[in-house]
């Protein structure tokens, strides 16, 4: 047998996609065969498995036990914030999940309805995910840390059946109460929600509201165990709901049957971990990230993935990511780059490294920001095992550009995500739709048809999905960043495109914290930009024009400001800083020049708008702001 080659591979994705596709889907249990493949009679809105029938949850769970691995570990949680320590066999997983999709049963959720799930980092979070997805149940997650107008902007959204919470959520050194927020948003949301079931945590009880809250565990214990439905292949699995420009939440679909064949070919093609392998995700299931890889894909490859509740320090240092590497011997590791700098500034030689026994890792995957090549090179020299910085989406929900260590390891370029995986064409255009010569910047997009485990659409916004992904270049989606692509065919992911800020890995968006600025009585006009932060990557920073006549202390309105996006995003947003400035710098026509505030706030090299309104206000911006970083 000829040894797996990543240009072969590559090569037939997009000579031949239906294929490719059909022959990784063969790995999984299908209810009904597909019709098509590939259904392109709506481009550029293309289906895949069409026809087919396909319960993710059976894939999972149940096709593993029926193999006679029922007793093979499935899930591991770890929770250093309560001292706990669970495993869950995949029979023990099984039996969880089975009654929980019976106590949905139990109160009317049907095929096709959505429960929000707003949970800390527990088992019962993927427990509950895998029950809407073994009933045909549509779940939407939502992470612990929103505020509850956050919250409420999602119920209003998803328009719910049902939701699934808990008492609280356990940060080092607090504990977060749930209920009271969900509360609040159940007044401030529009859509009324018959009934929510409540998972009462040791560290704090919820009081429940007569006749719409449940406890959780009287109700699982009541419950009859619900057997897989069938599903056709092209039902939404789930929505994510994504930050857009305008603040306004974008719910992305995802399918069952093409999210587990992507899912499951990019465990062995980019992770390189199958069948009793232990690979951790070290994120939320909040994010796409927890959809992907803490719940759906290690479970359908057949590993072992872990539930971690804590920090990557403080939970109690700056070791406690290598102390669960070693204790359950992790293959294959992934994080966001904010996590190994938080480790770095503890622990920078790696003395607490140097305590545990990490023989058992063979790669560590750094996603969800840019990686800085300083930080690629110490976990390298930390770790002694390659170390690969890739990129995707929530809207891709699976990675399209990596270093596909299971079929062919190429050299890392500290900096750079490597290759486009198989299924994705993917070119960098300038704004005429013409490819960019090498070591040019220009817009990533990947040609149509996006390969399997992608979106569908955006949940009752098929307009919107057309307008923000696919109108620009017809034929392509717009990812939204910047990117170069090298001599060697590597690429480098930049910056985002539009005012969207990556903090600490997490997509947040400045037009909404700018509505918040906006509403304070004292505030004329605002902005937000991003600004570079060892750290998380980007913090925001607003910049405030007062109305006139406004003589109140400068300090006391920016502690204002802070508290009120705190309240309304949560802290999240690590909103932290606002600037009073006299005015804003923006174009003839009226635009606020975001992208040149940033640059001098990085202080990188910019060139003065021709279209500027007023140059000398740049340099007074440039001013507060130096004073502000000092």
């Amino acid at each position: 047998m000829t040894a797996p080659s990543y240009s072969a591979d590559y090569l037939r994705s997009l000579a031949d996609p239906e294929a490719f596709w059909a022959e990784q889907a063969q790995s999984l249990h299908w209810d009904k065969p597909w019709d098509r493949v590939l259904e392109d009679s709506k481009a550029p809105l293309y289906r895949w498995f069409t026809g087919a029938e396909f319960n993710t949850c059976y894939n999972a769970l149940d096709r593993h036990v029926l193999a006679g691995r029922g007793d093979a570990s499935a899930l591991i949680y770890d929770s250093p914030v309560t001292g706990t320590q669970q495993l869950f066999t995949y029979r023990q997983l099984l039996d969880r999940v089975a009654a929980v999709a019976g106590m949905l049963l139990a109160h009317g959720v049907k095929h096709g309805d959505r429960v929000v799930i707003y949970l800390p980092m527990v088992p019962e979070c993927a427990i509950a995910m895998l029950a809407c997805a073994r009933i045909g149940a549509v779940h939407s997650v939502v992470f612990g840390g929103f505020a509850a107008p956050e919250l409420a902007k999602r119920i209003d959204a998803a328009l719910p059946v049902l939701i699934l919470t808990a008492s609280c959520g356990i940060e080092p050194g607090r504990i977060v109460e749930y209920k009271p927020l969900l509360d609040q948003a159940l007044q401030l949301a529009t859509h009324p929600v018959g009934a929510c079931i409540v998972l009462q945590r040791p560290q704090c009880a919820a009081s429940l509201q007569a006749g719409r809250d449940h406890d959780w565990r009287e109700a699982e214990a009541a419950a009859t165990p619900a057997a897989c439905a069938r599903i056709r292949s092209t039902d939404p699995l789930y929505l994510l709901y994504t930050s857009g420009t305008t603040g306004k939440p974008k719910g992305v679909v995802r399918d069952h049957g093409s999210n587990a064949v992507a899912l499951l070919y990019s465990m062995r093609a980019v992770y390189d971990v199958g069948v009793g392998d232990v690979f951790w995700a070290a994120s939320d299931c909040g994010w796409v990230v927890g959809h992907s890889y803490i719940v759906y894909g290690p479970l359908l490859a057949g590993c072992t993935t872990i539930f971690y509740e804590g920090k990557p320090v403080g939970t109690p240092d700056a070791g406690a990511f290598w102390r669960v590497i070693s204790e359950y011997r992790v293959k294959s590791f992934f994080t966001a780059p904010t996590a190994f700098r938080a480790i770095k500034k503890e622990d920078p030689r790696g003395e607490l490294l140097a305590r545990y026994d990490l023989s058992c890792l063979k790669t560590l995957y750094l996603a969800g920001e840019r990686c800085d090549p300083d930080t690629v090179l110490w976990a390298q020299a930390m770790l002694k095992v390659p170390v690969v910085d890739h990129w995707w989406q929530t809207e891709l929900g699976w990675p399209a550009i990596a270093n596909c260590i299971g079929i062919e390891a190429f050299p890392v370029k500290p900096g750079s995500a490597t290759l486009p995986v198989p299924g994705y064409d993917i070119q960098v255009l300038d704004n005429d739709g013409q490819r960019v010569a090498a070591g040019e910047i220009g817009n990533l997009v990947i040609k149509l048809p996006l390969p399997p485990g992608t979106l569908a659409t955006l949940w009752n916004d098929e307009a919107g999905y057309l307008e923000n992904y696919l109108a620009r270049y017809p034929g392509y989606y717009l990812a939204g960043d910047a990117a170069i692509v090298d001599d060697d065919g590597y690429f480098w992911v930049m910056s985002r495109i539009d005012d969207i800020i990556n903090v600490a890995g997490h997509r947040l968006s400045t037009g909404s914290m700018e509505e918040i600025l906006a509403a304070h009585p004292d505030v004329a006009e605002c902005a937000v930009i991003g600004v570079a932060d060892a750290l998380k990557g980007q913090l925001p920073v607003g910049l405030v024009v007062l109305k006139s006549g406004v003589t109140r202390e400068h300090a006391d309105i920016v502690r204002e400001l802070i508290e009120s996006v705190r309240a309304s995003i949560g802290a999240v947003a690590a909103f932290k800083q606002a600037i009073v400035v006299p005015r804003l710098p923006k174009t003839r026509s009226g635009k606020v020049l975001r992208a040149t505030m940033r640059a001098i706030a990085d202080g990188r090299s910019f060139a003065v708008p021709a279209t500027i309104d007023d140059p000398v206000i740049l340099d007074e911006i440039a001013q507060l702001l130096k004073g502000s970083a000092a």
